[in-house]
């Protein structure tokens, strides 16, 4: 199965708030999302990244969620369409924002050759977790626990300040959860390429 395949399945099985069809559409028919990739030049850097890490993610944060210790010392406990919604939309802020190009880089012979590279150009500059709560919620009402999970899913490898990320975290434990998935998920399955 494709991870296309698996992210629809996915979605379509435990997403089924007002709105779902509608952000689906627009996922499938009206953006870039199953063939964006994830980042200009670290994990996920190629088409359909985007839809890989989404979906990389999720299982990250359900194996999270589903150990012991977490849901009886920790008690965090979510719905399957929460961890779904929080994890598979996520990183919706990245859709049209990657432009293919080229850039020169020089081999081990000293000459110069074009690789294939994406440039970042974001044609909505609301920020990063804030524009995918702004996107989804275009089309389907967040909770707010799930609205602070995507804002906050970057962690402290975010610009913010520390002080509001640690609170943020502390205050909605489904945002820590999120961000742990998300580092592991990038760091672990998907490695970051060197520059």
């Amino acid at each position: 199965m494709s991870a296309k395949e698996e992210f629809i399945e996915l979605y379509q099985t435990h997403i089924h708030r007002d709105g779902a069809e509608g952000l689906l559409d627009y996922l499938e028919n009206k953006s870039d999302f199953f063939t964006a990739p994830a980042s200009a030049k670290y994990h996920g850097a190629y088409p359909g990244g985007l839809c890989d890490h989404s979906v990389n993610v999720y299982h990250c944060l359900a194996d999270y969620l589903a150990r012991p210790r977490v849901q009886e010392l920790y008690g965090l406990e979510y719905s399957q369409e929460t961890i779904a919604i929080v994890s598979l939309l996520h990183d919706v802020c990245k859709v049209g924002c990657y432009k293919a190009g080229s850039r020169n880089v020089k081999g081990p012979d000293g000459k110069w050759t074009a690789v294939p590279t994406f440039f970042f150009e974001d044609p909505l500059p609301y920020g990063h977790g804030e524009k995918s709560v702004y996107i989804v919620n275009g089309y389907l009402r967040l909770t707010r626990e799930e609205a602070m999970a995507i804002r906050w899913h970057m962690g402290f490898s975010g610009t913010e300040d520390n002080r509001l990320v640690g609170q943020a975290l502390q205050k909605y434990p489904l945002a820590f959860a999120l961000a742990t998935a998300d580092m592991e998920a990038t760091y672990f399955l998907e490695g970051e390429e060197a520059d």
